[in-house]
């Protein structure tokens, strides 16, 4: 199946990565940035908006969220299921994070509740 972009933007205030088909709100990466050194992008949540399930949505978003993590010289925590799954899927993409950069991220949402 096609995948459908639409326009991806990154709101990092938010902590969301948001796609829009036709102007409309399609899905969105609920994510945070990992405290400490090294940093990295934590995703945590994926949600495809209905109407827009099935459309490559969730694939567009994950891929984006990894070509952004790459741009930025960090890796990604996938914690969302989604996210793993994908990254599982597509290796060549998403590179697997080091058990100690999930565990320090598992931690930090933990004590953050709210970042979820």
């Amino acid at each position: 199946m096609a995948e459908q972009t639409g326009q991806i933007r990154d709101d990092r205030a938010a902590g969301k990565l948001l796609a829009y088909v036709d102007g409309e709100a399609a899905g969105v990466i609920a994510y945070f940035v990992m405290d400490g050194t090294p940093a990295a992008l934590v995703a945590v949540h994926t949600v495809v908006e209905p109407g827009h399930e099935g459309k490559g949505i969730g694939g567009s978003l994950v891929r984006e969220f990894y070509a952004m993590a790459a741009r930025e010289g960090v890796p990604v925590v996938p914690l969302c299921p989604y996210a793993a799954k994908w990254a599982s899927r597509h290796p060549d993409e998403a590179p697997e994070a080091p058990e100690e950069l999930v565990v320090r991220a598992k931690g930090q949402l933990a004590s953050h509740p709210e970042l979820y």
